[in-house]
């Protein structure tokens, strides 16, 4: 999968320039983090030189079959993702992204297609090793807070409780290394408490803490700030970060809130199955000196050349059907097809 950048309509192309959803403030922090993740996955994996493709996805198709209707969730979906990355997945209800989520966390078989998780093969997977690979190797938070935790146990106890039925630790080792957790995540204050004396964000933070309880190699999380407010959901997807840069783990976020998706080095969009394009932010210092948080935009490009152009693009110029293709010595130019050829022949 490579990728194509691309402006907007009525500009040849997007200069690239601060990000005006990220406080300058947050620049280096997001910067630092990220390196941080790296290392910690590296030592993780054993070496920089293992961190490519911790999450493959090629040609993957998912297709829902109810009372003789078929509904074509993934339409060929490509997507590589590197150890310890932090991932936003981005689109429209019906565009995909969760079932490609229930998908890698182990929930669901895809159809054909490719689909590996560090080395699992997902297509390949027995019932007892799918058990295993969601037990030890994923973690996951759900968008309803009420589906992550466990009501009769305190904090602290829904924390241990994955290291117990793994059989990991002592007693005395998980409960310090569940409270070691819950500090992580900013909520260490809240050990004693059962989930019903706790807010909806500090719900979603336990959540991110049980979920990473067994050392799971990746963590997905659904919609983590769908139900929460702005300022909350800051606070839970801060969480993440932490446990990202923290831990190495690897982290993908489905999500609709835009606010989120511009806090992470990368977001991919997806569209209709397939993904659609990427938005990749790399911090830069500029001219005088300050570092500042820089957005590229890319269509992503298949192994078959397919290629989504942006709806913003087809709307401004009214394309339909067909498109007229030139190419120049640095750059593809896309042209209306045969409304304009037909206008031309009439006049």
């Amino acid at each position: 999968m490579t990728g194509t950048a691309y402006g907007h309509p009525g500009s040849a192309r997007l200069t690239p320039g601060r990000d005006p959803g990220q406080p300058a403030s947050a620049v280096p922090d997001l910067a630092a983090l990220q390196q941080r993740a790296a290392q910690r996955a590296a030592e993780r994996a054993g070496g920089r030189d293992r961190l490519r493709g911790h999450i493959v996805c090629d040609g993957l198709v998912r297709i829902f079959k109810t009372e003789g209707v078929e509904v074509v969730a993934l339409q060929g979906l490509d997507l590589v993702i590197d150890r310890g990355e932090l991932v936003a997945i981005v689109g429209a209800s019906g565009s995909g992204k969760s079932t490609l989520l229930n998908i890698l966390s182990g929930l669901d078989t895809p159809t054909a297609g490719i689909a590996r998780v560090a080395e699992y093969d997902l297509l390949a997977l027995s019932n007892r090793r799918r058990l295993s690979y969601r037990r030890q190797v994923v973690g996951f938070v759900w968008q309803q807070t009420g589906r992550n935790l466990l009501p009769y146990l305190t904090a602290l106890e829904n924390v241990e409780l994955p290291m117990k039925l793994a059989g990991r630790r002592g007693g005395r080792a998980r409960r310090e290394r569940a409270r070691e957790l819950l500090d992580m995540v900013g909520v260490g204050y809240c050990a004693d408490r059962k989930p019903g004396q706790l807010s909806g964000g500090e719900q979603q933070r336990c959540a991110v803490a049980v979920a990473v309880a067994n050392d799971p190699e990746v963590l997905f999380a659904d919609e983590p700030t769908g139900e929460l407010d702005e300022a909350t959901g800051a606070e839970v997807f801060a969480a993440l970060r932490t446990i990202n840069a923290e831990l190495g783990v690897t982290i993908v976020v489905v999500t609709h809130d835009h606010a989120v998706a511009g806090q992470v080095r990368r977001t991919v969009a997806i569209r209709d199955g397939r993904t659609s394009s990427e938005v990749r932010r790399t911090a830069r210092v500029a001219a005088d000196g300050s570092t500042e948080l820089v957005s590229e935009e890319y269509a992503v490009l298949d192994r078959t050349g397919r290629m989504q152009l942006p709806t913003s693009f087809v709307d401004a110029l009214a394309l339909r059907d067909r498109v007229r293709l030139n190419l120049e010595p640095d750059h593809v130019e896309v042209r209306p097809g045969d409304r304009a050829h037909t206008e031309k022949e009439q006049a």
